[in-house]
């Protein structure tokens, strides 16, 4: 994807489900979380036994989440990405965003199926950061 279509995708989405962020804040996913919050982002946590994380009420899959997500960024194995591109697509979620080193050509396959954006080997808080977006409720 071009800059432009990366902006595109961020400034039109305000609501992030991070499937994997972790209880422990010196992990990746917790910096990449804090970033999108920093820039405006609702950050939904989803884990499977956490109640709440950086604040923040965590679920423990995205069905049970009981807002529309906009995105779904994964920080799990690539073996989860296809699973978790179906649960992406079953809760009406727009994009599909696998973490800088997650790839997957079944969860790329699920994405396609189901009219997904998906991006992969990508970081949202690296590339949320170089490109200063802000989620399309704060950018009104």
């Amino acid at each position: 994807m071009t800059d432009e279509e990366l902006m595109a995708v961020l400034e039109s989405s305000s609501t992030v489900a991070i499937v994997g962020l972790s209880t422990d804040p010196a992990k990746a996913s917790s910096g990449v979380a804090k970033i999108l919050i920093r820039a405006g982002y609702d950050v939904i946590p989803v884990h499977p036994t956490a109640d709440v994380i950086l604040g923040r009420k965590a679920y423990p899959s995205l069905a049970d989440i009981p807002v529309p997500i906009d995105i779904v960024d994964v920080f799990r194995p690539a073996a989860e990405a296809a699973g978790i591109a179906q649960q992406a697509a079953s809760v009406g979620a727009r994009t599909l965003w696998l973490q800088l080193g997650i790839v997957s050509d079944d969860a790329q396959a699920v994405a396609a199926d189901a009219g997904l954006v998906y991006l992969e080997d990508l970081c949202i808080g690296e590339t949320t950061k170089r490109l200063g977006n802000r989620p399309a409720a704060a950018a009104a």
